[in-house]
């Protein structure tokens, strides 16, 4: 079956394409013909996610694995995964994330499905418009990191993490009520 994608940016308003893919080809081969088409390397970290149709991120299918073992779910890796694995139907919203720093991406929806085709390699069929820069300089987005406090406000970072009230000797436990004998099996 071939899956034809429509891509586009929220930067700029012009810049489309259209991608044909082999349902059973893999993301990293659409990953590679988006970035082709938009011109853009492929030696930066970017991620696909499966959304749902109010574009909320439900399943992340990474570059590479981050060896991030202690989660729950899931690691769907691009070179691996199928594009029939996690995509189906038609309508199937996709963001493509080439921007780790700033979260920017594209937007992908899964326009038509041809049954009974099959296509060897992945192409751009159509190309509008110009793709947004790949990377932009620091100074030109907002930090998603709040500033850190100079040392001249310290006591208000400290209000604001610990609470405006003053140490209270009462309001933790009163070690000098243990005995001699209740120390030694606390190991102090």
């Amino acid at each position: 079956m071939i899956y034809k994608f429509i891509v586009g940016s929220e930067e700029v308003e012009n810049f489309k394409l259209e991608i044909a893919i082999d349902s059973t080809d893999t993301f990293m081969r659409l990953r590679n013909v988006i970035l082709d088409a938009a011109g853009y390397s492929k030696d930066q970290m970017d991620s696909f996610y499966i959304c749902d149709d109010e574009w909320n991120k439900e399943r992340e299918v990474t570059c590479m694995d981050m060896g991030i073992d202690d989660s729950d779910e899931d690691v769907w890796i691009m070179e691996d995964t199928h594009l029939d694995e996690l995509i189906e139907d038609e309508g199937q919203r996709l963001k493509f994330v080439f921007d780790y720093m700033t979260e920017r991406y594209f937007y992908m929806k899964l326009k038509q499905t041809i049954p009974g085709k099959s296509l060897r390699d992945p192409l751009c069929e159509r190309k509008e418009g110009h793709a947004p820069a790949e990377v932009v300089e620091v100074n030109d987005f907002k930090p998603i990191i709040p500033a850190i406090p100079d040392a001249a406000n310290i006591e208000e970072l400290d209000a604001e993490f610990y609470g405006e009230d003053e140490y209270n000797e009462d309001e933790i436990s009163d070690f000098d009520e243990l005995t001699e004998g209740d120390s030694d099996k606390y190991n102090f």
